[in-house]
């Protein structure tokens, strides 16, 4: 058995440990910034120097000092300094930097991008999968340049939204 949860790598307790309370107080510090973290930015230019206690970022690309080898991280600061998290295929932060939601693929961060198969609102579903793309009106022995014009403002406007293909 090791001595570290899988996932969240949280400090178990174990039998006959001495101050049991340091590694209980270690695993409530780390789920408070790990479930349903939030942070202030992606990649800062610069290691924060005046961090409030809560706070975190994601490590950028080629991090140093306090953050060196901590490359896409999360690194959050506590009461007693720096801690870090290494993320894991899935995990999510909201953004306050962005106001989007970044998303860890097991490599990389992405920023924004959410995937799903369709969009509920209030019951109703407003989208789905992409249809394929419907042509232009052309052609007719009538031409109805009004109805041409909504038809075409119409494909142009499910084109943009990406419900149909171009």
């Amino acid at each position: 058995m090791t001595n570290f949860s899988h996932r969240l790598a949280l400090p178990f307790l174990i039998a006959g440990q001495a101050q049991k309370e340091v590694w209980h107080n270690e695993a409530l510090m780390q789920l408070d910034y790990l479930v349903q973290p939030v942070i202030v930015a992606h990649a800062p230019a610069a290691i924060p120097t005046n961090p409030q206690t809560g706070q975190c970022w994601i490590v950028g690309a080629s991090p140093s000092g306090t953050w060196a080898g901590k490359a896409a991280h999360l690194a959050c600061w506590t009461n007693q300094g720096w801690r870090f998290a290494e993320p894991f295929e899935g995990m999510i932060c909201w953004s306050l930097a962005d106001s989007m939601i970044w998303r860890f693929d097991g490599n990389n961060w992405s920023k924004g991008i959410i995937t799903g198969q369709r969009l509920m609102l209030g019951g109703d579903q407003l989208l789905t999968i992409r249809q394929p793309g419907i042509n232009a009106p052309s052609g007719g022995t009538t031409i109805d340049a009004e109805a041409r014009v909504a038809i075409a403002s119409l494909l142009t406007t499910l084109r943009t939204h990406g419900l149909i293909a171009a």
